[in-house]
């Protein structure tokens, strides 16, 4: 991945963009339930790689507000950075738009990596780390993969129409 001018401002576009989400929606964006309308921009690696490290700084700042503290800042955002780079990698060297199974495979990598790494940190924050890790990671599954499925899902499909969005990501 060349850094360049346009890639860098791409992702820092990303991540202000995923910062101001999460912030602005917080009271669906933080705590035990999370609706995070943001992550849906965790499928943008898939068209131009740099976006995963706009994501992972926007998240990191995002989850600056949140009520888990540092373990969130952390490991929230390093979850949201591996599930970028995944998606970066199922994407590469395919032409968009990607196909239909390609495309459940980058909305799932969001939902892969943010339920067990989020869910334990939530889980450790309550102090029953044990018993609340299970029901926890599957709820942050099934609120990402809602977020993935319904907003992710069909700007997959739809982003490569735009010739705009196209012209900017490069493909």
């Amino acid at each position: 991945m060349k850094l360049t001018v346009k890639n860098l401002a791409f992702a820092a576009v990303v991540g202000a963009a995923y910062c101001a989400l999460t912030v602005l929606l917080a009271p669906i964006s933080f705590g035990v339930v999370q609706f995070r309308v943001s992550e849906a921009l965790c499928i943008l690696p898939a068209f131009m790689p740099t976006a995963a490290w706009g994501l992972w700084i926007g998240c990191a700042l995002a989850n600056f507000f949140g009520g888990y503290g540092l373990p969130d800042i952390v490991f929230g955002s390093l979850a949201t950075l591996g599930a970028g780079l995944c998606a970066a990698a199922i994407a590469r060297g395919h032409a968009k738009p990607l196909s239909f199974s390609r495309c459940v495979l980058v909305c799932f990598m969001p939902v892969a990596w943010n339920a067990p790494i989020v869910g334990a940190v939530i889980a450790w924050s309550t102090g029953a780390f044990m018993s609340a890790f299970p029901l926890t990671a599957l709820q942050l599954a099934v609120e990402e993969a809602g977020v993935l499925f319904i907003i992710g899902m069909p700007l997959m499909r739809l982003l490569p129409r735009s010739r705009a969005f196209m012209s900017i990501a490069g493909a």
